[in-house]
């Protein structure tokens, strides 16, 4: 028996032990199996370790993704993307530049595109926003389970529209984000009880900080030699 005269229960089956590439090569093979890869069943989880993956064709996002994760384990987020915006140099300017906004607008497609999204982990993604969180809770109805890990532009606003919008929610993980609070931690405790929050060391870090006026080295200089 050839491989396209499996029923299509079957090679949905078959297809669902293959990753997002293997997919993608099969289902370039013939009509028939390009068939199966577009089917949204097929789509109920996806993973990606990188932002740039998110630009790939090997995928399809649809109504049945159910787990979506994105995690970024790279020295690029510690060494750049992590680093508040006003210190950052012209040329750490110029990568975070080059994909700032994948994260966010893919996030902005899964708001539209997928309802039943049921659990989503973002590790390492440090540009996005608290707003896109929200549109997340406000979009995904029925999602239970929330993970931000080392999410740097993550504050205690995002902590409020779990409480606002997040009827569903049974467990949040808030770990490593630096600018979240204790105050916002209580906050969303006392206003969801039932909730399981967690927080490694988020609200232990040091938070970013306001650019502050730059006095010229020449003045200082000068300054110290009159007082000295």
């Amino acid at each position: 028996m050839h491989l396209t005269q499996l029923n299509h229960e079957c090679l949905l089956h078959l297809f669902s032990f293959l990753d997002k590439d293997s997919r993608k090569s099969l289902s370039l093979t013939c009509h028939g199996l390009h068939e199966i890869f577009l089917d949204p069943c097929l789509w109920d989880l996806l993973h990606f370790s990188s932002p740039c993956q998110l630009r790939r064709d090997n995928f399809v996002l649809g109504p049945s993704l159910r787990y979506l994760t994105i995690c970024w384990y790279s020295s690029r987020v510690l060494q750049v993307c992590n680093i508040e915006d006003w210190l950052k140099t012209s040329f750490q300017k110029d990568i975070c530049s080059k994909h700032e906004r994948l994260v966010s607008t893919f996030l902005g497609q899964v708001c539209h595109t997928c309802p039943t999204l049921l659990e989503l982990t973002l590790s390492g993604c440090g540009h996005i926003t608290d707003q896109d969180v929200i549109s997340v809770l406000q979009s995904c109805r029925r999602l239970r389970f929330l993970h931000l890990e080392n999410c740097v532009r993550i504050t205690d606003r995002s902590l409020e529209g779990v409480a606002a919008h997040g009827d569903s929610l049974e467990e949040v993980k808030v770990d490593f984000c630096r600018n979240i609070t204790k105050a916002g931690l209580q906050a969303v405790r006392e206003k969801r009880p039932g909730l399981q929050l967690s927080a490694e060391r988020s609200a232990e870090l040091i938070p970013d900080s306001k650019p502050e006026k730059k006095v010229p080295l020449r003045r200082t200089l000068q300054k110290v030699l009159q007082f000295s």
